[in-house]
């Protein structure tokens, strides 16, 4: 597989970031909503590092976010939200899902994302790959806004929010929401679900309640996969493409041979241990059959100690993502990133991982990022060059804590 030049690697990240400040969200929300955004917006104050001060205008600023980019070796994207869109108490990825009395005014604060999220991969289309956002409170609205994505060319599909056990929500494998991944599967919009605390059960203000977030947001994002593969919607919607992004890799294998053995005992027996099963929850496939199917792994900062279980997953099945332009994003050492990681892996394994993958599942033209691989990418020989040196200021997990 060749997605440069012979001697240089194209590379998509999986996994970037960006939105728009409030003065433009306004610009983007129905003028009915205006007087209400501007009492909002008075009220509002960001508690982000990087959406402050300096830092804030990598997420709209295309001089300097493509200068950065190039300068880390990275010449497309999947673009998933970062600022705070109108009306949101956080940012999207980590905030709750809207009650029933909040949900018109974030439906109106998403959509004015979108609209702007839309233009902004409009300008390099490409070179970006824009997700959507919806909710899941609403299924008819759910569904509008699916088709909206699709036809607004935003090829990163839609952000699935994982729903928190005390949600007023039902789980993913409920069937109220078949509507949605039928649309999904009939206008051909990825599904994506990236880690973050929508899924989050409510801790409350305990001291122990930041900790209990950063521990547990992996297992509560994780668990949308079974959900999916043992809920059936896989089955039900065979051409559906499902990317789980910045949650690690380390963890599937396990799960899928958890998956497979109780997959076994359903279909042998009808029970495990004392708890019998109806005829109807057994999937005619294994769940690693879905897996493999219907699911991709967005790889964001990956370290060596998880890189070594990647052949039990497949490289076929995963991306690397650089999470541009957040702190614990590999920018502006992505190069160094890869080539502590991935300096062993050969390099057709290192096309598909970099770029062929991502090419596949969000539709990226390799013939056209070609020339801009040719003069921003890593040489093959950079990149197999193991790193002696960490950077000293490298503030990615990727250097320490993978």
């Amino acid at each position: 597989m060749t997605t440069a030049t012979e001697d240089r690697y194209t590379i998509i990240s999986s996994d970037c970031h960006a939105g728009a400040n409030h003065k433009t969200y306004r610009e983007y929300l129905e003028s009915s909503w205006h007087d209400e955004f501007d009492a909002w917006r008075g009220k509002y104050r960001n508690p982000f590092r990087d959406l402050q001060d300096d830092g804030r205008s990598r997420n709209w600023d295309n001089d300097r976010r493509i200068s950065e980019q190039h300068t880390d070796g990275v010449v497309a994207e999947i673009t998933f939200p970062n600022t705070v869109p109108p009306f949101f108490p956080t940012g999207t990825l980590i905030a709750p899902q809207p009650t029933d009395k909040d949900l018109p005014r974030r439906l109106a604060g998403i959509r004015a994302h979108n609209r702007w999220l839309a233009d902004f991969c409009a300008e390099y289309p490409e070179r970006r790959a824009g997700i959507g956002q919806i909710f899941l409170n609403d299924i008819d609205e759910a569904v509008a806004d699916v088709k909206w994505i699709a036809e607004h060319n935003l090829r990163g599909g839609a952000l699935i929010p994982s729903i928190a056990p005390n949600s007023d929500l039902p789980p993913l494998f409920h069937p109220r929401y078949d509507p949605v991944w039928a649309a999904c599967e009939e206008h051909d919009v990825v599904m994506t679900l990236h880690s973050g605390g929508t899924g989050m059960p409510d801790y409350g203000d305990s001291p122990a309640a930041g900790p209990m977030f950063v521990i547990e947001t992996p297992f509560f994002s994780n668990r949308s996969m079974w959900h999916l593969i043992m809920g059936g919607v896989f089955e039900r919607y065979p051409g559906l493409k499902a990317v789980f992004t910045e949650q690690g890799f380390g963890w599937v294998p396990d799960i899928l041979r958890r998956l497979d053995g109780l997959h076994a005992q359903m279909s042998m027996t009808g029970r495990t241990g004392e708890l019998g099963f109806s005829a109807d929850s057994v999937l005619p496939e294994k769940p690693s059959f879905y897996f493999e199917r219907n699911i991709w792994i967005g790889i964001s900062f990956p370290g060596p100690n998880e890189m070594r279980l990647l052949d039990r997953v497949g490289d076929h099945k995963v991306m690397w993502g650089s999470d541009y332009p957040h702190v614990e994003g590999t920018y502006p050492y992505s190069r160094e990133g890869i080539r502590f990681a991935l300096h062993d892996r050969d390099e057709e394994s290192m096309r598909r991982i970099l770029a062929g993958n991502a090419a596949e599942v969000y539709n990226f033209d390799l013939d056209a990022l070609a020339p801009l691989a040719a003069e921003h990418g890593p040489t093959v020989a950079e990149i197999a060059e193991p790193l002696s040196d960490i950077p000293k200021d490298a503030t990615s997990p990727a250097f320490w804590g993978k």
